[in-house]
This record gives structure tokens, C-alpha cells and sequence, in this order.
């Protein structure tokens, strides 16, 4: 089912009972209020709470410094997969769903549209649980006319389509690269040092992954020139993009496991990918610098 957002967002098809859990109204172990920067539409996907390459704090840090119109939710958000095999649930995780279902309740349109990871919701599509409404991908109308098609993109994965074992296989040498991921940034955090990503790092220089990001993007503008739009929104490579294919503009929103980005429209329609990892690098050296302390500069080898 096919979701066509315009401005002020589509009625919901079905309401679902609205009671919430009792930590909904649990207080923010850190209330802070803080300036937040106002977005007209946000795409965040990738997100795999369940799993302990979920960099939820960082997540939370950026959802409580935006607000906005419309949250896309471009799948992955829960990554079923991995609870499967063992249930992993910090209560961090917890407070990126409150702090989700919170915006959702204060007036922003949410939608979920279901990823591979968090496919069992692909099941629930046309249905809104409270003020959340499922789709299998949307129509999203910018402000400057442009109509763009939201989807997560694991359709166009040969790989998961085709050899769903082998998407397993390669599930597992991921997992075993965020765990080595998580060593990095914990020596990091003992030096002072802010977030980053040794999975992403690698990935921009493997030949294959290269090659493979970039025919997925040509594939995905593809499709959505056949559906007459004038763009596309997608997840699922982990690889925040902006790139013009023709008349086709491709949007990547990245994920929240290697590099911690979002894409947002701001009012006039213009889009940018928003870094929240690199933000709170400059944020970090910029405090340094404030207090007279010199950045730490690593040298390679």
C-alpha cells in the first residue's frame, strides 16, 4: 500500500487503541531543554534497536534537537532479525521509541515504512497504532512541488531478494564488524575522543561495497523514473547520498548503526543530509577550542 503525503498529512486509514506503556510517561533521565532546529520533513532509517551497533544515544541526542512536520521512519527501525537470537534491549532503546511516539503524540505525522530487518510489520500496512500509520512506501510532496518516493530499497538487493541465507551470512560478518566497531569507540571515549565509525570507514574503501553503493543507487533512480516521480527516499545500504540521475534525484537518509545521519526538507523544499556524528565532532572541538585546549590531531602510520 501506497502512502500520498501532502502538507498537513493523509487521514489515517485505522486507529488502534492508544494506550500506551507506563515507561510513555516516564520523565527523560536528563531533562535539558535545548534550542530545537525545525525541519519541515525528516527521513531517519536503519536505526536496528535490538542490536548493540545501535548508537541509540546519539539518536536521541538529534531527535530531541529537531522537530518537524513529518517523520519518515524508512524501515529497519527494529531489527527483528537479530532479537531472534537473543534479546538485547537497553533501556536507552526504550527511550528512542518513547522519545518517537512523544513527537508523534505532540503533532508530528509519523510514518513507518517497514524494512527487511523489521519486515514482520510489513503485515500491519494501512493500519495507524495510535498516532503512527504503516506503509509499504509513500508519495511525499515537498514544499517546492517535487514528488518523491519513500521506500526502505531492499527490494532492489539482489542479494536479499534472491539468496536470503547469504543476506544471513553477510548479517553475521557485519555484526561481528560493529562489535569491533564498539571496541574502537569505547578506547575513543577513555581519550576524550567523540564517535566514529570503523564500519563505515571500511566500507568507503572496499572495492566491492563501493561498486555495490553505487549500482544499488542507479538501480533505485531507475525504479522511480518508471513511477514518474521526480525523486526517490531510501535506507537499507547504510549510505547517506545525494545524486542526480537524469531527472531523478536520489536520496539516501544513511542509518544509525555506522554513520548517524538524517536527511530533512527544510520549508522551501531544499534538502541536506544532516551528519549528526560529524556535528558532534565540531561540537566537541569547538568546546576545546573555547576552553584552550588544542584538538588532538591522530596521525596515521
Amino acid at each position: 500500500m501506497a502512502l500520498r503525503v501532502k502538507p498537513g498529512g493523509p487521514k489515517k486509514p485505522f486507529s488502534a487503541p492508544t494506550n500506551l506503556p507506563a515507561w510513555f510517561d516516564e520523565p527523560d533521565a536528563k531533562p535539558a531543554p535545548r534550542q530545537r532546529t525545525h525541519y519541515r520533513t525528516i527521513w531517519i532509517s536503519d536505526i536496528h534497536l535490538g542490536t548493540p551497533g545501535c548508537n541509540a544515544e546519539l539518536l536521541l541526542d538529534f531527535l530531541k534537537s529537531v522537530e518537524c512536520e513529518t517523520l519518515y521512519l524508512v524501515g529497519d527501525i527494529i531489527d527483528a532479525w537479530r532479537l531472534r537470537k537473543g534479546w538485547y534491549w537497553p533501556p536507552q532503546h526504550n527511550d528512542v521509541v518513547r522519545c518517537i511516539l512523544k513527537m508523534a503524540k505532540r503533532g508530528t505525522h509519523v510514518v513507518y515504512v517497514p524494512g527487511n530487518h523489521d519486515e514482520v510489520l510489513r503485515d500491519y500496512t494501512g493500519l495507524a497504532f495510535g498516532d503512527v500509520t504503516v506503509v509499504s512506501e509513500a508519495i511525499h510532496e515537498t514544499a517546492d512541488g517535487r514528488r518523491l518516493l519513500v521506500l526502505h530499497g531492499d527490494q532492489f538487493d539482489s542479494i536479499v531478494l534472491y539468496a536470503k541465507w547469504l543476506a544471513f551470512l553477510g548479517d553475521s560478518a557485519y555484526e561481528f564488524l560493529l562489535k569491533a566497531n564498539s571496541v574502537v569507540n569505547f578506547v575513543r571515549r577513555r581519550f576524550g575522543l567523540p564517535y566514529w565509525s570503523l564500519a563505515a570507514h571500511l566500507k568507503k574503501r572496499v572495492k566491492n561495497a563501493v561498486q555495490f553503493i553505487s549500482k544499488f543507487e542507479e538501480v533505485v533512480a531507475h525504479a522511480a523514473g518508471e513511477r514518474n516521480v521526480d525523486g526517490v527516499v531510501c535506507g537499507h545500504i547504510h549510505s547517506a547520498e545525494i545524486r542526480e540521475f537524469g531527472d531523478i534525484t536520489y536520496y539516501n537518509d544513511g542509518d544509525w548503526v555506522e554513520s548517524c545521519t538524517a536527511l530533512a526538507e527544510h520549508d522551501d523544499g531544499r534538502m541536506e543530509i544532516i551528519d549528526w556524528a560529524e556535528h558532534k565532532r565540531q561540537e566537541a572541538a569547538r568546546a576545546g577550542t573555547a576552553k584552550g585546549v588544542a584538538p588532538l590531531v591522530l596521525v596515521p602510520a
